[in-house]
């Protein structure tokens, strides 16, 4: 996500859809305040839409997380989003702006699955080591995201997550069974700390299950994925239902 959306009328901005993330470097994120000084110069919205990472939370054990959970971030990307997230509340609370934060996961759709890494073999844990991870579909999200715009509360932080958290093998295992792929093979932590990059260790050693409680309470959303499951049984479905090579179609 690189783009930076102001919706409005004329020479109003009516609403601002800040999907821009902070810098790769540094601690803080100054694009979301660049962001906001030409705001003020140009004319303050009515409301602002960010988009945030759940990794704020760092590592939560496995448990069930509400948006009143103190944030604990443990990598770079997540400090930078915690300091864009700190600078617009702040803001929205001194100029009169409804600032709406939305927590996001992993985002998927059906070309966004992690059918590399499963075609790959790459190992997931066993599941007395794996973690949980959650999950947004990219239609959802978008959908989540216009709805804060004009339904969401002043300074408030949302899960845009679905309501049902995954152990990451499951999901590779889920992904892998859709697509007729070997699932991958599972490892224990410790080996998996030898075979597989830091980038993906990372996303492992962080594990908590999202509430969208809030989010479907305050936003009044319907999501047409409430589980990844819903997409991937409409792959296998499309996949049955779509002739092969050389078979012939029958209407």
């Amino acid at each position: 996500m690189k783009t930076l959306l102001i919706v409005g009328f004329g020479d109003v901005v009516d609403g601002v859809l800040h999907l821009a993330p902070p810098p790769a470097m540094g601690e803080t994120d100054p694009r979301t305040r660049h962001l906001l000084q030409a705001l003020l110069r140009h004319g303050k919205p009515g409301s602002l839409v960010y988009i945030s990472t759940s990794g704020v939370y760092g590592d939560c054990g496995g448990n069930w997380v509400a948006e009143t959970r103190p944030v604990a971030p443990v990598n770079g990307r997540a400090v930078r989003r915690v300091d864009a997230e700190r600078q617009l509340r702040r803001w929205g609370e001194n100029f009169g702006v409804q600032v709406s934060i939305l927590r996001a996961p992993g985002i998927y759709a059906a070309d966004r699955l992690p059918l590399d890494r499963i075609k790959r073999g790459t190992p997931a844990l066993v599941a007395a080591d794996d973690s949980y991870t959650n999950h947004i579909h990219a239609d959802d999200l978008a959908r989540l995201t216009w709805a804060a715009l004009f339904r969401g509360r002043s300074q408030r932080v949302y899960h845009a997550v679905d309501a049902h958290p995954l152990k990451m093998g499951d999901w590779f295992d889920s992904c892998a069974d859709a697509f007729n792929l070997p699932r991958p093979p599972r490892v224990k932590r410790a080996e998996a700390e030898n075979v597989l990059s830091e980038a993906l260790l990372s996303f492992l050693r962080e594990s908590r299950q999202l509430s969208n409680t809030r989010t479907m309470r305050e936003l009044r959303l319907k999501y047409r994925y409430p589980t990844s499951d819903d997409l991937l049984k409409e792959i296998s479905r499309v996949q049955t239902e779509t002739p092969q090579p050389g078979q012939i179609a029958l209407f």
